[in-house]
């Protein structure tokens, strides 16, 4: 170890004092990271701004700690290129703008739905506040036992899967619409349609799960909280959507409202196009099988 004439001083001031002890106390500790990595003991005052420890050391040994002892020497400089700080009260005010955000979209969306589907818009809105009393029970649940956190990323994933389960619902309606303007009545309409409803609303969610659940497994922070509330919201929306969804739908189908097509509705055949009502033909009784013949008069 080589010193500059002022570090040459000091050393050889420090190590006199050692000198004059006993062992251990006169050992001469070289810490790095807090971790004590040699204390070799000095027998007299090393003047001379130049130090060397010797001992029984392998060949690995004496790089080892050569290495260790040059780490703390590295030609290493720092230069600021920015400094902001961030108060509690600003993360705060963040998250208080995402909750803000959400609310607004989640507004929109209502809107939306109530201009175009009219009355099918009550059941997109009451799934919707479903999905959302759902999820705060379990993000509540979940916070203490996961250690989860709403910041201000899981709002935002929250905000994304406004969107999701509101494209179940609108594909749900429009398969129910399309029955209509075949010309089958709100019933069997509803019966008909949630088949293929069900599973382009499967592919759809698993295509976001999936992207959350990789999403997850490849981040770390407050990206994961993104990734988290997206999945867990998709999940929730194929839960909403068969266990209330549907059934909700299926009883307001008895309902004279909607059965009878009000303008209101948002299923009046009408305003649909729909085609002349499906009926089916029924052979005169007694009449004997095959093509029946017509001759001009």
């Amino acid at each position: 170890m080589d010193f500059n004439s002022k570090g040459a001083k000091k050393f050889a001031d420090i190590t006199g004092q050692l000198a004059q002890n006993q062992q251990p106390q006169n050992q001469f500790g070289i810490v790095l990271d807090g971790e004590v990595v040699s204390s070799p003991y000095v027998s007299s005052s090393i003047a001379g701004g130049q130090a060397q420890i010797s001992g029984s050391f392998t060949q690995e040994e004496a790089q080892g700690l050569a290495n260790m002892l040059s780490y703390g020497a590295l030609p290493l400089s720092f230069e600021e290129s920015s400094v902001q700080t961030v108060t509690a009260a600003l993360g705060g005010d963040q998250l208080r703008a995402g909750l803000l955000a959400g609310a607004i979209g989640l507004a929109l969306v209502i809107i939306y739905l109530v201009a175009y589907y009219r009355g099918l818009s009550l059941i997109a809105i009451a799934s919707l506040l479903v999905s959302a009393a759902l999820t705060y029970v379990i993000m509540s649940l979940l916070g203490p036992t996961i250690h989860f956190a709403l910041n201000l990323p899981a709002v935002c994933g929250a905000i994304v899967a406004i969107g999701i389960t509101a494209d179940s619902f609108i594909v749900y309606f429009e398969r129910v619409r399309d029955e209509i303007r075949e010309g089958r009545s709100l019933r069997p309409a509803v019966e008909r349609a949630w088949p293929r409803a069900r599973r382009t609303i499967l592919v759809s969610d698993f295509v976001s799960f999936l992207a959350a659940a990789v999403l997850f497994l490849v981040t770390v922070g407050k990206v994961q909280g993104f990734a988290f509330t997206l999945g867990l919201t998709t999940v929730l929306d194929v839960v909403v959507v068969f266990f209330f969804t549907k059934p909700l739908m299926t009883l307001m189908a008895r309902r004279k409202f909607f059965a009878s097509g009000h303008k209101w509705s948002g299923l009046d055949p009408k305003s649909l196009g729909a085609k002349a009502p499906l009926r089916r033909t029924r052979r005169p009784s007694g009449a004997a099988a095959g093509p029946v013949e017509t001759k001009e008069a």
